[in-house]
């Protein structure tokens, strides 16, 4: 007769245990779910932007870029200099303006970034003329695009600001 008690709460314990496990697995894949379509914002790769070059005349002259993510993404840009060359020799490859890095740009809809670009830092008449601006979000150099500059500028030794959210903060002051 005990044999015939005990059969029956076992099988509750293990009806409980099993339940317990199903419920753990539910919650795991509704989590997985869940996260799968999470509004996590990625970072911006050259291709999810439209990029926009004009000419400002404040700091002696400068190219301010303007980025904006295309329809549908929403991306951010980390707040590092582009990735920019004038041609393709090293000494046309813009290095920083700024020492430090700057906040995070999220970019969606109307929302822009902005990086302002010195082609020529010296005090002289050295420099070649150039047409065209090599601009990619820094790590993703493969996918560059080639802008056509306002007008054909000399360039030796430029450098560009980190991406701001304010075009003010582009500004590349001359040290």
């Amino acid at each position: 007769m005990r044999s015939r008690l005990a059969a029956p709460s076992a099988r509750l314990a293990l009806a409980a245990v099993a339940a317990v496990g199903l419920t753990a697995t539910a919650t795991a894949t509704a989590t997985a779910t869940a996260d799968s379509r999470s509004t996590t914002v990625r970072a911006c790769a050259t291709k999810d932007l439209s990029f926009k070059v004009s000419l400002k005349t404040q700091a002696g002259g400068y190219f301010l870029v303007t980025a904006k993510a295309k329809s549908g993404v929403t991306c951010y840009l980390e707040g590092v200099f582009p990735s920019a060359s004038f041609g393709s020799s090293a000494d046309t490859e813009v290095a920083p303006a700024e020492h430090a890095v700057s906040d995070r740009v999220t970019l969606s809809g109307s929302t822009a970034a902005y990086a302002g670009i010195n082609p020529k830092t010296t005090n002289d008449d050295h420099g070649r003329q150039f047409d065209f601006l090599h601009l990619a979000v820094a790590g993703d150099e493969s996918n560059a695009v080639t802008l056509a500059l306002p007008e054909a500028t000399t360039v030796d030794r430029p450098v560009a600001t980190n991406w701001h959210a304010d075009p003010a903060d582009a500004v590349p002051f001359s040290s």
